[in-house]
């Protein structure tokens, strides 16, 4: 003991004085030998006591002497151990590694339980806290509390970052962290989150005022992890309260545009993996132009078709719209020829079918003002085919409007004549061969056909029909692409490469050129005068199962599976944009023909429209119900988008107005089951047939124009044409 204990009584011999009180006490006696013995325990010396009891011991004897100080700072000390002595954690960041699922989980319940009008911006934190959270327990050797962490919190998650959450299962010891792909990219980049000033300075409250029970913890990785951006709310921007109480009303839970980790997290269009670059690569979007000598071809074919058919009055002759066309191209950043892939030398059937576009922009339906939500009267035609048995998987439109193409499950194609027209047989030119039919059937794959798509063609009005559709290509689960003759009804090229199934393949902007998508996870770029591949686009995890062209063919888009949507540089191959804002299955791609902006749509449901030069998602467009949109189309002025898919109706949608502007759609009809579809309202409990089964409700945003229902046909295939006249296809399914 530090000081010496007075002893009442000089003699040593005598009975020891006894300090203590309750069932304890101090036994000290002066022995001969000069040393002191202390006994502790409740029945005499030597028998131990609790430390408990010990403490309340010395408590008393500093009382008693009056070392006030002393006695406050070991009151203070022993009032948060355990009777034997240790330490009881008060504060959550002392628990060790359950620290971190009870700070989570206190989060979440106040995120839960705050203002709807705050909840969708609030939720987007409580990933990059699950994920760090997580990243640090692995990291601190807590290999059990991480994986009961793991599960307890991944269902929440699922939906939207499947792929991370693949990736960061794996992780079990300190050595994975920096080993994993997925967690070296958030370990060494801040996570981005935008709040609005309001929700943050409610949240930073919230947290310390619960610092002893978590809050802590969420500041720390706030902190040290998170790159929170607080933005003052305005009239006009996301963080309106206008825009948060739409977005609670729709209960939206999409990823931010600017949220998350450059390269990696939705809505970022950088290519860069590692997300070590936030710049993008400058694109060169503008419309090519026709070299000089086919140029001056199609103006004087334009100044022939004048003089033999004069405008209308008001309207501009065939020569002044084309060259009005060709001073707004050349005002473009177009790309040079050495970024674009080599064309063969135009033809005369290249200037006829340039001549054939300039009449039919002219004379087209205008769309070009916005609509405010009302939107113009829009035409649709749709083909419906009976009696398919469920066989028919693909559907194309040519582009002189006279054939439709489908693909089937029973390993061949058939083309019909759109109005009913005997098509020649194959050797009818000979004055022998088959009778003429109104359709045809195309042999030669032994699987089921997965895509179909006509080469370029446009409407001719001479009798020679040379601008009309003369090919065909058709991709298969056999691997392979064929390429058929629409004069001769008869397959011309086999190409193969791929190594697996072929999903999609479509025909570049300008023939000659070709993309195929397939099981096998790559893109492939052709030309039609070679066997072999020209291109490899390697970059999606799983199937790519759309592919489209850029309009002026310098670059290309792939979606996957994946979730994924990549823009892709043709001429070398290298990756210039990704987008990552879907939460399904990418099911329809297409591109402006203005081309600066990207339609993409998923099996959910959703549209999302993307700004290609920043790299920015303009809105997400909702209405469909479940099952996928399976086509896109956009009108000749970029300003119209018109889908349709598996809930058997054709949609338009207002490209210009954000999804919060105020507008009524317009009802066209009735489907089958009497359900009324309107732009402004949602789709909610409508009955079937004899009212025994509900529809599940369907958001529709308001920048729905309208929709056009069918009895029971899903759409397959929808496309604009060159007047804005809008086609569709589908099969009756009873």
């Amino acid at each position: 003991m530090a000081g010496q204990i007075p002893l009442s009584g000089g003699n040593p011999t005598a009975r020891p004085t006894t300090i203590g009180s309750g069932g304890g006490s101090i036994s000290m006696a002066q022995q001969r030998s000069g040393e002191t013995s202390i006994g502790v325990g409740s029945s005499g010396p030597g028998v131990g006591m609790s430390q408990q009891n010990l403490n309340g011991i010395v408590l008393e004897y500093l009382s008693k002497k009056g070392y006030n100080r002393t006695e406050a700072m070991l009151r203070m000390e022993s009032a948060n151990q355990d009777v034997d002595g240790r330490p009881i954690p008060t504060r959550v960041e002392d628990s060790g590694g359950v620290k971190y699922g009870k700070a989570f989980d206190l989060l979440r319940h106040w995120i839960e339980e705050n203002l709807e009008i705050y909840k969708p911006d609030l939720r987007r934190l409580l990933w990059p806290v699950f994920v760090y959270s997580f990243l640090d327990l692995v990291s601190d050797f807590y290999p059990h509390e991480a994986r009961i962490f793991f599960s307890n919190f991944r269902e929440m998650f699922e939906n939207e970052h499947e792929a991370d959450l693949r990736g960061l299962q794996a992780i079990a010891l300190p050595e994975h962290v920096g080993t994993n792909e997925i967690a070296k990219i958030y370990q060494t980049q801040r996570y981005r989150a935008t709040l609005s000033q309001t929700a943050f300075f409610n949240l930073i409250q919230f947290l310390e005022s619960k610092e002893k029970e978590g809050g802590a913890v969420i500041v720390g990785i706030l902190q040290s992890r998170l790159n929170v951006v607080t933005v003052e709310r305005t009239a006009e921007d996301q963080f309106s309260l206008a825009k948060l109480l739409e977005r609670a009303k729709n209960k939206e839970d999409y990823p931010a545009e600017d949220e998350g980790i450059p390269g990696h997290n939705p809505g970022s269009a950088n290519i860069d993996s590692s997300a070590g670059s936030a710049v993008l690569t400058k694109l060169k979007l503008g419309h090519v132009t026709l070299d000089a000598e086919a140029r001056q071809d199609v103006l004087w074919d334009l100044e022939d078709e004048d003089k033999t058919n004069p405008p209308a009055v008001g309207q501009p002759s065939l020569v002044e719209a084309f060259e009005q066309r060709i001073k707004r191209e050349e005002s473009e950043e177009i790309p040079g020829r050495t970024e674009l892939p080599p064309r063969p030398p135009p033809l005369a059937r290249d200037v006829a079918m340039e001549v054939q576009r300039v009449k039919e922009n002219r004379d087209r339906l205008k769309i070009s003002e916005k609509t405010g939500g009302v939107g113009p009267g829009m035409n649709v035609v749709m083909y419906t085919f009976h009696n398919t048995h469920d066989g028919i998987t693909c559907l194309d439109f040519s582009g002189d409007y006279l054939l439709v193409a489908a693909g089937t499950d029973m390993h061949f194609i058939r083309v019909w004549s759109l109005d009913g027209t005997p098509l020649p047989g194959p050797s009818q030119a000979n004055g022998q061969g088959s009778r003429p039919a109104a359709s045809h059937r195309l042999i030669g794959h032994s699987g089921p056909v997965y895509a179909v798509s006509f080469a370029p063609a446009t409407a001719s009005s001479d009798k020679q029909q040379i601008t009309k559709a003369k090919y065909l290509l058709s991709s298969s689960a056999d691997k392979t692409v064929r390429l058929w003759s629409l004069d001769a009804w008869a397959c011309l090229v086999v190409y193969k490469g791929h190594d697996g199934p072929v999903w999609d393949v479509t025909w570049g902007p300008f023939g000659h050129y070709f993309l195929t998508g397939s099981h096998d996870r790559t893109a492939r770029l052709w030309s039609t005068d070679r066997v072999d591949y020209l291109r490899l686009f390697v970059g999606h995890d799983r199937d790519v199962d759309h592919v489209c062209f850029h309009p002026n063919s310098a670059y290309i888009f792939t979606g996957s599976c994946d979730k994924m949507v990549r823009m892709w540089l043709v001429t070398n191959g290298y990756p210039v944009r990704m987008f990552t804002g879907h939460t399904g299955n990418i099911t329809a791609l297409a591109c402006s023909p203005s081309g600066k902006l990207l339609a993409s749509a998923d099996d959910v449901g959703t549209i999302i429209l993307w700004d290609l030069a920043p790299g920015k998602l303009l809105k997400r467009m909702r209405g469909h119900g479940k099952g996928g949109i399976w086509s896109l189309t956009w009108s000749v002025e970029s300003t119209i988008v018109v889908s349709g898919g598996a809930d058997g109706t054709v949609r338009v949608w207002d490209v210009q107005i954000p999804n919060d502007a105020s507008g009524q759609g317009k009802v066209v009809g009735e489907g089958g089951a009497g359900q009324k579809i309107d732009g402004a309202a949602q789709v909610a409990n409508v009955s079937g047939p004899g009212g025994k089964k509900k529809a599940k409700e369907v958001m529709v945003t308001s920048d729905q124009i309208s929709a056009f229902p069918t009895k029971k046909s899903p759409v397959y295939k929808v496309m604009f044409t060159q007047q804005n006249l809008v086609l569709a296809g589908g099969a009756y399914l009873p």
